[in-house]
């Protein structure tokens, strides 16, 4: 028999079904994005929250005429499901498959692209006032879950919103807030009555004929409206929405398709501002995601039945594992260390730290902003503060690590996560901007590791330095060296020669070091002669070094997992011209002057040529003006001549 959701090409086909089917059509889809997850890793547990929210936007709604704004993405795989991406969903976040986001240029009903939180609200608004303008007529609707409502961005959409008074709808997805049962029902049973036609046609004929009333009729509307509010806000949290200009509806029962769609058809004749407040449950319809939803955010392949992760074997341990480890061990001995993070103690390995050190250890929510300003307030006090936070989310914060941190030159950690690339979240979660971002701004360090031991030196190396630091490190395990017992504080602006060969300089730095030293075995079977230096520092750079080894050899390589521009490629480009060298061959390997596609990090390093075959063939055209099959993305790998 033929499934449901096999027949949904489109929202169009989803309409056709009748409502009594609906509730089939939410088992089906569930199954199929367990079981998609289950072989290639995603995000769970909040898509099966949403399953039922999704399907009565779609069958209310007219997507892409109407638009929906879904906030984050972590939320939108019954969205692809709907909307005609059903045959290609097996191929989610894989090279050259679906992504795990929005992607305008992926379908007609992705209106927005999205992969950081907090931005649905000002976007929808964005598009509410174009309509508007424009004359049109459709509806507008944002889905922001209550996690992204910490961001301040939200807020500020929220008030412009309200301030504006346009026709806009915001979906508040609450899969967090506790409410009675008894409390629900009769929240959400008034939720739908008080959106009906009929109360909102009552409504506004008793407003319009009150204020008719001379002398007192303005003074009795104010009774009857604050008398409504005060029923309202005793039953129902939307106090706060309804100050900012929103009319506030719910919470409703988000697993209830007959609620939903009677709520959204009924909103959807109204005018002005409104929030419809949905209470949903992360990882609904399967019990390992609804017992550990944290877990089941971001996760990679399971066994469906028992929900435990596939045997990683033997491997190393993974460099977030070696930092939330090496935290530990560090705060042990010293209570001065505090460590901050942005709603990721699990993705940032701080889940033990916070167990350890409960009042020393701050989640502050999706509010990457107030997270470094905070810090710099700990540091001015004393403290010594590891922010914790992904490469790419800390670039939200940018303005706080510039005036709050650097600008006052205090001793703040900047700890950055997945730096480089990350796979198969893709351009929205990429690390590949936080040398360029980061080392221009005056006062601060940055450095990479070269491997998981080396890390734990440099977390030691950061605690105890005496201005703004950050080190970034890869997504994923490291290589199973050897690890020290005793952590030691290396000399900052150092390098370390790994390697001497007399016909060419690699400068490596971080995830880059190891295949550079594996290149450099591989071209001395071509009879080429590599040096390798393994930078440790994009800034300060150890000069001396540097100028000394490349002088010397004439023909240099830098090797980073960063876009070339600003990147550490450019820092030794500078660094060489200020010297005088203007005789050296200089070629950078890196990013380009584009966004990375998801896909495997071993699949995406060799396209970019960020590997030991890249870093091989780079060598040989340079001194023996050889290249080999084609390796990687043509023009990826930049010579430059200084003159």
């Amino acid at each position: 028999m033929e499934k449901l959701l096999d027949q949904i090409g489109s929202p169009d086909d989803l309409k056709a079904l009748r409502k009594d089917q609906l509730p089939l059509l939410a088992a089906e889809i569930r199954e199929e994005i367990i079981k998609t997850v289950s072989r290639k890793g995603g995000h769970l547990a909040s898509n099966l929250g949403v399953v039922e929210l999704t399907i009565a936007l779609h069958y209310v709604f007219n997507s892409p005429t109407d638009k929906l704004v879904w906030d984050v993405g972590h939320q939108t795989y019954t969205h692809k499901l709907l909307t005609g991406r059903r045959r290609r969903f097996k191929t989610l976040r894989q090279f050259r498959g679906l992504s795990g986001f929005l992607k305008r240029q992926e379908s007609l009903h992705d209106c927005f692209d999205s992969g950081h939180s907090s931005t649905s609200i000002s976007a929808a608004l964005g598009m509410s006032v174009a309509q508007s303008l424009k004359g049109d007529k459709q509806r507008v609707v944002a889905v922001i879950g209550d996690g992204s409502m910490t961001g301040g961005l939200a807020f500020e959409g929220l008030n412009q919103a309200g301030h504006l008074g346009e026709d806009l709808i915001v979906i508040l997805n609450d899969n967090e807030m506790s409410i009675s049962p008894n409390v629900g029902a009769l929240a959400s049973y008034l939720s739908r009555v008080m959106t009906g036609r009929f109360v909102n046609r009552f409504r506004s004929e008793m407003k319009a004929f009150l204020k008719t009333l001379p002398g007192i009729g303005s003074s009795m509307y104010k009774i009857a409206k604050q008398a409504e509010e005060s029923f309202k806000g005793f039953l129902t949290p939307g106090v706060l929405f309804e100050e900012l200009g929103f009319k506030y509806i719910g919470p409703i029962e988000g697993h209830r398709l007959d609620h939903l769609i009677e709520t959204f058809s009924n909103i959807a004749k109204m005018e002005g501002p409104i929030v419809v407040h949905v209470l949903t449950k992360k990882g609904k319809g399967y019990y390992p995601a609804e017992s550990d939803p944290a877990r089941f955010h971001g996760i990679g392949p399971f066994h469906i039945e028992t929900g435990r992760l596939h045997k990683r074997g033997d491997n190393p341990p993974t460099y977030t594992e070696v930092f939330g480890k090496t935290m530990v061990q560090l705060a042990e001995e010293d209570d001065r260390i505090i460590a901050i993070t942005a709603a990721m103690e699990d993705g940032t390995g701080l889940r033990g730290y916070s167990t350890r050190f409960p009042k020393r250890f701050f989640d502050i929510g999706i509010a990457e902003q107030h997270a470094v300003t905070f810090a710099a307030g700990l540091a001015l006090k004393g403290f010594k503060p590891v922010v914790a936070i992904y490469s790419t989310f800390l670039q939200r914060a940018y303005d706080q690590v510039q005036q709050d941190v650097c600008l006052q030159n205090l001793p703040v950690v900047f700890a950055l996560d997945r730096g480089g690339i990350v796979g198969s979240d893709g351009p929205t979660h990429h690390g590949l901007f936080d040398f360029s971002y980061l080392r221009h701004l005056p006062n601060m360090v940055l450095m990479a590791p070269k491997d998981e031991n080396e890390f734990q030196h440099m977390i030691k190396t950061a605690i105890g330095w005496r201005t703004p630091i950050a080190f970034r490190y890869p997504k994923g395990a490291g290589y199973g060296v050897k690890m020290d017992r005793d952590l030691r504080p290396l000399e900052v602006g150092k390098g370390e020669v790994l390697l001497e060969g007399e016909d060419v300089l690699i400068l490596a730095i971080g995830s880059t070091v190891y295949p550079s030293l594996e290149a450099a075995h591989r071209l001395s079977k071509h009879g080429i002669g590599a040096s390798v230096i393994n930078c440790r520092f994009v800034k300060p750079l150890d000069g001396e070094l540097l100028c000394t080894m490349a002088e010397k050899l004439g023909n240099v390589i830098t090797v980073e997992e960063n876009v070339l521009d600003g990147g550490f490629g450019s820092a030794v480009l500078e660094l060489f011209g200020e010297k005088g060298l203007s005789w050296l061959k200089v070629k950078r390997i890196g990013i380009p002057d584009r966004f990375v596609e998801h896909g495997p990090q071993e699949i995406l390093r060799g396209r970019y040529s960020i590997n030991t075959e890249g870093i091989v063939e780079e060598a040989r055209e340079m001194v023996l003006g050889v290249r080999g099959e084609g390796h990687g993305v043509k023009g990826f790998g930049k010579r430059i001549v200084l003159k």
